[in-house]
């Protein structure tokens, strides 16, 4: 699990860091032109940052836009995009029209993902591009079924190329101040749902409801985990001492949006929760 402290640590001395974003950049500059796929978060936004910086006009962020994704990501990827100078389009996504995607089976990402990377894909080939993703070297001791579709439309790594972990990815971004560098982690609303319950529309908006709700309270790293009638929050120590001052009106709201019970998870923020004690972390991320 990412923590508060390794976002504020980074892992690299400035001469290895300095080493890596030149391979960074030349990796991406031997592209050639390239589509990036650009959610707004830490890893994909130093993708498209480093892209339009090298490769200008032929670099293009796509935003995959579908009911997985909380309004208030795709609003700030938009943003983002702006502020970094990218050009950028967006493109709406149909995974709940895919049966391993809805059946949530486990692999659930891997449907995902292989719906965003053949849109993507069908973009490169127009303008002879290459599809850019924002996996890092960290991201390998994951559980991440997003990997396998990756591999499979030819999506290339360029962090995992220069050898970029988590870590080096947040102090990269500093440097080149970038506002995502201390962003949390954040993952498509389907990875609240428990493997085994099929992924609805109606789900996803009510655990996006839920989660806005908390954020206004002040919770920053927070997930609501979909229990059937149970919503389980989980969220670091700042957000656990602010929802057990708030309980009443956290209480009052979760259990406005349908939810029977309402309870606060002491073991705190744990990126993949919902997954199978034999999984490792999966996070299908907005990254």
């Amino acid at each position: 699990m990412e923590t508060q402290a390794a976002r504020r640590s980074p892992q690299s001395t400035p001469a290895t860091l300095a080493s890596k974003e030149e391979c960074l950049h030349e990796t991406i500059q031997g592209y050639g032109a390239a589509i990036v796929a650009f959610s707004g978060g830490v890893d994909s936004t130093l993708v498209a940052a480093v892209a339009a910086a090298v490769l200008g006009r032929r670099a293009i962020a796509v935003t995959g836009r579908s009911p997985s994704l909380p309004a208030s990501e795709y609003e700030e990827a938009v943003a983002l995009a702006a502020k970094i100078g990218v050009a950028h389009r967006v493109i709406d996504t149909q995974e709940l029209s895919r049966e391993g995607y809805v059946t949530n089976a486990g692999d659930r990402c891997y449907h995902c993902k292989s719906e965003l990377y053949a849109a993507l894909r069908s973009l490169a080939i127009a303008r002879d591009a290459v599809v850019l993703n924002g996996t890092n070297v960290d991201d390998l001791g994951d559980y991440r079924p997003g990997l396998r579709a990756a591999r499979e439309y030819g999506v290339k790594s360029p962090l995992l190329e220069a050898r970029l972990g988590k870590a080096e990815v947040r102090a990269l971004s500093r440097k080149l101040h970038l506002p995502t560098w201390d962003k949390p982690a954040m993952a498509c609303l389907a990875s609240r749902i428990p493997p085994g319950t099929a992924v609805t529309i109606e789900l996803l908006e009510q655990v996006e409801a839920a989660e806005a709700f908390l954020r206004t309270l002040g919770l920053r790293e927070v997930r609501v985990r979909h229990h059937g009638e149970i919503a389980r929050i989980e969220t670091d120590a700042a957000g656990i001492d602010l929802a057990i001052m708030q309980r009443k009106l956290i209480e009052t709201r979760l259990r406005g949006l349908g939810y029977r019970f309402v309870v606060l998870d002491l073991g705190g923020f744990r990126s993949g929760s919902l997954n199978p004690p034999t999984m490792a972390t999966e996070r299908c991320s907005a990254s």
